[in-house]
């Protein structure tokens, strides 16, 4: 599992993992100590909380893939940044989503190729819990890209 984690993201650390529901759930953590506001750029290692944070990865062994962490906020200590908070970003999933990168392309490469009502049955029976609505935005998203 470990090997997984560093693959996803080499700040990201293993912790525990449990199998229910034909779904592994992997705890990890952050190993930084200190991470560079996103908007001034300003390093911090001041935590101002802990949030519980979740999103999928690709299976495993035929198997959905949900990934736990306690997601840190720190206090940016430029004074003339607009944010006094910011949360730690990850490499491996964009800010806010529930779906890692390489779920999203997987998810992609499917629904391309076939309707969206279809994409969602092949998608939830051994991928990742996803709706037509989802499946939808995304392809809406990558029409726009250039």
């Amino acid at each position: 599992m470990y090997e997984l984690i560093q693959v996803l993201d080499p700040c990201l650390e293993y912790e525990s993992h449990s199998f229910t529901n034909h779904t592994f759930t992997i705890t990890v953590s952050s190993t930084r100590l200190e991470v560079p506001c996103p908007y001034c750029g300003q390093v911090s290692s001041r935590v101002h909380s802990l949030y519980p944070r979740k999103f999928q990865d690709l299976p495993i062994q035929g198997h959905k893939v949900q990934i736990k962490m306690q997601n840190r906020k720190f206090l940016c200590k430029n004074l003339e940044c607009d944010h006094k908070t910011f949360s730690e970003r990850f490499e491996c999933i964009a800010e806010k989503a529930t779906r890692t990168k390489r779920l999203e392309e997987e998810v992609l490469s499917i629904a391309i190729h076939c309707s969206s009502i279809t994409a969602v049955k092949l998608i939830r029976k051994g991928t990742a819990n996803i709706g037509k609505s989802t499946i939808c935005n995304l392809l809406h998203k990558e029409r726009l890209k250039p």
